[in-house]
């Protein structure tokens, strides 16, 4: 499995920062047998038609796009190298973010971080990843006419690794999102990542690249799954996280997110198909709503089932349940696996975070699953993520 590490650069006096916390129903267990364990699955989004509303399938979000002014249904005219960065880069800003830890003598020690965001309005709402932000005493955001502004943050995801700050500001250049990139991108399409790589001053930088893949998923390091990922060799370096993932029109396709840490030309963008809900919610609400199980999963391999001697070969193998929780009262223990949702074959734990995700909280899902040797049903109501 490729270790993956997320694109933000920071300065560390002595103790690293936490970058993501977990969502129950998405955390993988990482003991020495499933440390190894990747989760593919191809692209489960729901397709969006002009004007209409997008029940994201991963975290069961409905958006009415229309209503979203950052938002394009269609695929703009292409542009020119130099009308693109004309377009783009005033939209494009600096954030530098300033935490406080202590060190064995209890005496503070400030760390600071540097990555990048995309303003999404012209009264000053920008999006970034969760990771660039979260713990952050302070966040700055320098725009590429040098002005700086001290940030607040409005709301963030570790779950989707996703955030939105707001600067006190008018009248300023944003970006528009391309509405489900996953189906309105093709492999090898130009695309251009923007960031601001290794917090070099004199302005973003710049590198483009194709479409190598789409609807990846991932594992990060820290045990989070991110799904429906562009992937891209367009080079994603250390700072760019948040930045840009642009098609030759000048929308935004993806958020550049994580890089593949032991080879080259391997990054990672989140999708608008999870961009444009996540953020539409952290707006409105500050956090996202989603349904929850209340189960620790990971994806079941040869090496999966023959380290627990498991009867099947395909599932989501439960490695912790919640108590309290929907599945804990539906009467699933650590050691099923589970097989199907409803009618939905379940092969890997993305599909299965998709398939609950699909649900609205308050739902009655049938569950099939197998433990030792038998194949067993049971029913849950999904109730609100307690986080």
């Amino acid at each position: 499995m490729l270790k993956l590490r997320y694109v933000l650069v920071a300065v560390f006096l002595l103790v690293s920062m936490s970058l993501l916390s977990v969502w129950g129903s998405g955390v993988l267990d990482r003991s020495n047998a499933l440390s190894t364990v990747e989760s593919p699955v191809g692209n489960s989004a729901s397709t969006v038609e002009n004007s209409t509303t997008q029940n994201n399938s991963v975290i069961g979000i409905t958006v009415t796009e229309s209503s979203l002014p950052y938002v394009d249904e269609t695929v703009g005219t292409q542009l020119s190298t130099q009308e693109l960065v004309a377009e783009v880069a005033p939209a494009v800003v600096s954030i530098v973010t300033e935490t406080v830890s202590y060190n064995w003598f209890w005496q503070a020690v400030p760390e600071t971080g540097a990555g990048t965001g995309i303003i999404i309005s012209p009264d000053g709402y920008i999006v970034t990843n969760n990771h660039v932000v979260e713990d952050a005493d302070k966040v700055t955001v320098t725009l590429s006419d040098g002005s700086t502004f001290e940030a607040t943050i409005v709301g963030s995801d570790a779950q989707t690794d996703l955030a939105v700050v707001k600067i006190n500001a008018s009248n300023l250049a944003y970006l528009h999102f391309l509405s489900s990139s996953l189906e309105q991108l093709s492999v090898l399409d130009t695309v251009v990542a923007v960031g601001n790589a290794l917090a070099l001053e004199g302005g973003p930088t710049w590198t483009a690249g194709v479409v190598s893949n789409l609807g990846r998923s991932i594992e990060l390091d820290t045990g989070v799954l991110l799904n429906d990922l562009i992937q891209t060799d367009a080079s994603i370096n250390s700072g760019n996280s948040g930045g840009p993932l642009v098609n030759m029109a000048g929308q935004v396709v993806g958020i550049n997110t994580a890089m593949a840490s032991n080879s080259e030309n391997i990054g990672f963008a989140i999708s608008t198909d999870t961009i444009i809900p996540v953020v539409q919610s952290l707006i409105t609400e500050g956090k996202v709503v989603r349904p929850w199980l209340g189960v620790q999963v990971t994806t079941v391999t040869s090496t999966i089932q023959h380290y627990y001697n498991l009867s099947v070969d395909t599932g989501a193998l439960i490695t912790q349940v919640s108590s309290s929780s929907p599945a804990n009262e539906a009467g699933l223990k650590a050691g099923d696996v589970i097989t199907k949702i409803d009618d939905e074959n379940i092969s890997a734990a993305a599909e299965l975070i998709s398939a609950i995700g699909s649900h609205q909280i308050g739902d009655q899902v049938k569950i099939v699953y197998s433990r030792g040797s038998e194949q067993k049903t049971t029913y849950a109501t999904l109730e609100q993520s307690p986080s």
